[in-house]
């Protein structure tokens, strides 16, 4: 080839697949790398060139609009780019050059398979999580957010994404409409993405529980929770041949006090299986903050010893166990069936619906 041939089409560029954005999208430390000046690249960026700037540091080899992968990958670019005191030789062009940049907000639940969060190619903006220490300004379809407690990236493909729990806490954090919030932390549960407790920690240590769009949402949150480790007991139940019990029940003493609600009881093996939804609100334990004593497990403890002085054994069981393990929890309440015949019997405990 002469001088005079176009760059685009002196720079060797293998054959792209349908999902191959890492040769469409590259950073002018990568240009450089494959021994590209900067102002040979600035030339190929004139108007009718064959590329376009797409992020500050960052090509699109290409005239057409980008795509959302390509966005996404120019996102990750522009946000890994090392400090300037940090930098040295340039990257080379198989290095993903992110560095500790990870997709979160509505783009990451995107990625993690939420249909609420919509199409990746349709957002208007992409949420890349930095470092606090980071002098890095948000621009074009960019937004920088700053962490100084960086949670560990999941991967999803080649993309460095962070987990369902911070995603949805930096998506919340930049929206208004309840009904939106609703719609995406039911879903993060209704399809076993994650927990509510852990939604909810995350929630709390943003300080994001008090927002008016998140206090109703929060409680749907904990209601599908509920609702789905309802169902994985009953599926746990009839799928391992367990007997059956009686459902939501209400166990007191005759002519005595309440003890309490359960979620199963066999009343002839003196069993009862309750599960543990708790999910931490306004000042109960987070990662971040200083312990503190939890009313709720306080009340969950006392109501199980109180049944277990009666003769009762209680089986606590949680939603994450029941997801994650739920044959080991069948082999244990079938332990505890098995076992009623080596105990005392139980004092006269009477089951009500509840």
């Amino acid at each position: 080839m002469t001088q005079n041939t176009p760059l685009s089409l002196r720079l060797p560029r293998p054959p792209l697949g349908p999902e191959d954005v890492t040769e469409r999208v590259i950073s002018a430390a990568q240009l450089r790398a494959r021994g590209v000046s900067a102002t040979q690249t600035s030339a190929q960026c004139l108007p009718g060139g064959p590329w376009q700037h797409l992020l500050p540091g960052v090509y699109l080899l290409h005239p057409g609009p980008p795509t959302g992968q390509e966005r996404l990958h120019g996102a990750l670019l522009y946000a890994g780019r090392p400090p300037v005191s940090a930098r040295r030789a340039p990257a080379g062009p198989s290095e993903t050059g992110f560095g500790e940049a990870m997709v979160t907000g509505i783009a990451a639940l995107a990625l993690h398979g939420f249909a609420t969060a919509g199409d990746l190619g349709a957002l208007h903006r992409i949420d890349v999580l930095v470092p606090r220490t980071r002098r890095l300004r948000s621009t074009r379809f960019v937004e920088v957010l700053r962490t100084a407690s960086a949670p560990g990236a999941v991967r999803v493909g080649e993309v460095p994404v962070a987990p369902v729990e911070r995603a949805l806490a930096d998506a919340v954090a930049g929206l208004t409409e309840a009904a939106h919030v609703r719609r995406l932390l039911t879903e993060a549960v209704r399809d076993g993405h994650c927990e509510p407790a852990s939604v909810v920690r995350e929630l709390s240590e943003a300080k994001l529980l008090v927002r008016p769009a998140v206090v109703g949402a929060v409680d749907a949150l904990l209601a599908e929770g509920r609702a789905v480790a309802e169902a994985r007991l009953y599926a746990m139940v009839r799928e391992h041949g367990l007997p059956e019990p009686l459902w939501n029940v209400e166990l007191r003493l005759p002519g005595g006090p309440r003890l309490g609600g359960v979620d199963a009881y066999w009343p002839d093996h003196a069993v009862a299986v309750e599960l543990d939804t708790r999910a931490p609100r306004y000042g109960v334990p987070g990662r971040r903050g200083r312990a503190q004593q939890d009313p709720q497990w306080s009340a969950y403890a006392a109501k199980r010893e109180h049944l277990e002085r009666l003769g009762v054994t209680v089986v606590h069981l949680t939603p994450r166990k029941l997801r994650e393990a739920v044959d080991q929890q069948a082999t244990v309440v079938r332990t505890a069936l098995m076992a009623a015949g080596d105990r005392e019997p139980a004092g006269c405990v009477m089951a009500l619906p509840r």
